[in-house]
C-alpha cells in the first residue's frame, strides 16, 4: 500500500489520541492485523484483514421545532430515544445489528437495563432489552421503523417522527429539504463505524495489480474529499485536505463555522450555509467520544430472533 504510513491512528491504535476511550464492540484496531495463528487482532505485523477506508460516527437525529419541553440541546442523551415526551414520535432503524445498538445505549442511559457489556450482550440482556422495547411498542411510544435512508428522511419531512436513528446521508437530505434538524451529540458517546476493503485470496496477475491500484486510489485523497461531503471521514486525511477548500476542511474536519456556503457531493451549492457549524464538533472531538463500535456480538442469532419478536409485537 502506497501510503500505509499516512493512514492516522485510529485504525492502527483504536484510538486518535492516547487517552480516548477504546469504546466497546469492534474496535478496528483488534480486527486489523493477521496474526501467525491466522487469527485477527491488535499486535501489528505484516499482514492487515483489509485496507482501513472511511468511518464515522453516528447518533439520532430529531427536529428542532418539534423539541419537546423540559429537553435541552446542552443535555441530549440516547435516553430521549425511550423518553415519554417523545411517545409517538420515535423511529429507529429496523436492523438487529444496528437498531439493537441504539436501542441498548437508550436503554441504559434512561435507566431501564444494564448491560456489562454494551457490544457483546448475553442471552439473559438480550431478553431484558427485547422485552422492555416490547413493553414500550404496545404503549405506542415507536411510530415507525426504517429500512432505508430514504424512508428516515421522508418520515422527518412529513413530520411522522421528531427524532430518530439517523446516518449522515439522510441529514444531508433533510439539510437539501430545509428540514432544521440537529444531529445529537449524546453525552454518553456516539456509537461508530469503520469501512474498509479486502482482496480476494484468488486474485492474481494483472487482477491483483488492479485491485492493489484501487485500494491505493481509496486513499490518495480525491475519494476521501467526495466522502466528506457526505459527512464521512477517511482515514488519510491529510492527503485529502488538499482536495477540499480551507472552508469545506474547516467544516468537515476542523469543527470550525463554514466561511461560505458549502456544496453537496454532487456540486450542488447551499447545502452547507455560511457561519453553520457541524453537530458534535471537530473530527479529533467526535471521533475522540465512542461509547461502542458497530459489532456482531457472540449472541447475535439469538438477537436477531429476540429483534424480530420486538418487529411483530
Amino acid at each position: 500500500m502506497d501510503n500505509w504510513d499516512k493512514i492516522n491512528a485510529l485504525p492502527k491504535t483504536g484510538r486518535l489520541t492516547p487517552h480516548a476511550p477504546l469504546g466497546a464492540g469492534s474496535n478496528p484496531v483488534d480486527r486489523l492485523y493477521i496474526q501467525p495463528d491466522g487469527s485477527c487482532g491488535s499486535r501489528p505485523s505484516g499482514h492487515i484483514t483489509m485496507l482501513p477506508v472511511s468511518h464515522n460516527v453516528d447518533s439520532f437525529g430529531y427536529r428542532l421545532d418539534m423539541l419537546p419541553d423540559g429537553l435541552s440541546r446542552d443535555q441530549e442523551s440516547w435516553a430521549w430515544l425511550l423518553d415519554k415526551r417523545w411517545r409517538g414520535m420515535v423511529s429507529l432503524q429496523n436492523d438487529s445489528a444496528i437498531g439493537a445498538i441504539d436501542a441498548a445505549l437508550a436503554a441504559k442511559a434512561a435507566g431501564l437495563v444494564d448491560f456489562k457489556d454494551l457490544g457483546n450482550l448475553s442471552v439473559a440482556e438480550i431478553d431484558n432489552l427485547i422485552d422492555c422495547l416490547i413493553a414500550l411498542k404496545r404503549q405506542q411510544h415507536f411510530r415507525a421503523f426504517w429500512s432505508n435512508q430514504d424512508q428516515a428522511s421522508s418520515d422527518m419531512v412529513r413530520g411522522r417522527v421528531g427524532i430518530e436513528s439517523l446516518w449522515s446521508p439522510a441529514m444531508t437530505d433533510l439539510k437539501k429539504r430545509h428540514i432544521k434538524v440537529r444531529m445529537a451529540s449524546p453525552m454518553e458517546g456516539y456509537r461508530a463505524w469503520y469501512g474498509g476493503m479486502s482482496i480476494s485470496r484468488h486474485a492474481k496477475g494483472r487482477t491483483l495489480d488492479a485491485a492493489y491500484d484501487y485500494l491505493n486510489w481509496w486513499i490518495s485523497g480525491w475519494p476521501g474529499a467526495v466522502m466528506a461531503r457526505q459527512g464521512y471521514y477517511i482515514s488519510t486525511p491529510e492527503l485529502t485536505r488538499p482536495h477540499l477548500s480551507p472552508a469545506e476542511w474547516d467544516y468537515w474536519y476542523a469543527g470550525k463555522p463554514a466561511a461560505e456556503n458549502l456544496a453537496d457531493p454532487s456540486g450542488a451549492s447551499g447545502l452547507i450555509h455560511r457561519g453553520e457549524i457541524r453537530d458534535g464538533g471537530d473530527y479529533l472531538t467526535r471521533m475522540s467520544r465512542i461509547a461502542v463500535w458497530n459489532t456482531v456480538m457472540d449472541e447475535h442469532n439469538y438477537l436477531v430472533r429476540r429483534w424480530n419478536d420486538f418487529m411483530s409485537a
